[in-house]
């Protein structure tokens, strides 16, 4: 999925089989380079690392490293809560209980999510602000 800066989502992918990774996901969808072509600054979480074009990942710690420096933590700070704003539209998302209980194949999953997409963006736009 993707979400713009204020939480809202704007996008939620076909579902995958299995236990997808999300960068396979993003990678598989074109994701990540179509938000490069279109110059989409991305703020993400550590699990997109070496993602590249435009997605920008927070500080990560390599062991046996030193740990990460006052200027480093500072940058995570800001990412994080840069990020948790986008995190709003996952909230979101969970709280359809029906994503909860769903226990299908992805081919089932897509026109599920597709419309629970759809209402979501009809809610949006009913709320006031």
């Amino acid at each position: 999925m993707i979400a713009d800066c204020a939480g809202r989502l704007k996008w939620v992918s076909p579902a995958l089989p299995g236990s997808t990774h999300d960068l396979t996901a993003a990678r598989e969808h074109g994701i990540i380079d179509a938000l490069a072509d279109k110059g989409v600054m991305t703020f993400s979480d550590k699990g997109y690392q070496g993602a590249g074009g435009t997605v920008r990942t927070p500080d990560k710690r390599h062991h046996p490293r030193p740990a990460l420096s006052r200027n480093q933590k500072a940058v995570n700070r800001s990412h994080a809560k840069i990020r948790a704003l986008g995190e709003r539209a996952n909230a979101t998302l969970k709280t359809w209980k029906v994503l909860a209980r769903l226990h299908c194949c992805p081919q089932r999953a897509t026109p599920l999510l597709a419309a629970i997409f759809v209402l979501q963006l009809i809610e949006e736009q009913r709320q006031p602000g």
